[in-house]
């Protein structure tokens, strides 16, 4: 794989740069929805309030869940096909939506990079000399990113898989 084919898209993206765009006129439309969505709720106490891609872990309501995952004697982390692979079999595993993978290989050794997806992230860096791995997997909604480290385990063959799950975006009681 030639390195300036490791940008991927499984779905369109569209017209490059429009996500950076500010658009005064859709926030607007996304404030004056949030307040027509509250007018609803009071006038009728069954009315579903549409999707937030919220998620909801043990019962507290966060916008993500965040793992932190640290593979230790790992094997196979300077290929970056089967890295590529590994990434889209934890989309998959998670129930996640992939828009694109990008990923680096650093001379001598040493991959980065990050499948972007819909419901959030999973990014990747190695350190093949020492068998050693780091990765973010973030996701919201009804993705199971817990799903991602059986993945990961079996496809790096790891001796040792640390994982800190961290809760973003809750409301402490």
């Amino acid at each position: 794989m030639s390195q300036n084919a490791l940008l991927r898209s499984v779905k369109g993206l569209g017209i490059p740069g429009t996500a950076r765009k500010d658009d005064k006129k859709s926030r607007l439309k996304v404030a004056a929805s949030a307040i027509e969505d509250d007018r609803q709720r009071r006038a009728n106490p069954g009315f579903q309030i549409p999707k937030d891609h919220f998620a909801v872990r043990n019962g507290v309501r966060c916008a993500g869940v965040h793992l932190i995952i640290d593979l230790h004697g790992a094997k196979r982390l300077d290929d970056i096909e089967h890295i590529e692979t590994t990434l889209r079999r934890c989309v998959e595993a998670a129930n996640a939506t992939l828009l694109h993978i990008h990923l680096h290989r650093f001379q001598p050794t040493g991959v980065s990079g990050v499948a972007v997806l819909a419901e959030s992230h999973i990014s990747i860096h190695t350190w093949p000399e020492a068998g050693y791995a780091a990765l973010d997997v973030f996701m919201c909604g009804s993705a199971e990113p817990h799903k991602c480290i059986p993945v990961l385990r079996e496809a790096f063959s790891a001796k040792r898989v640390g994982v800190n799950e961290l809760l973003r975006g809750h409301k402490k009681a």
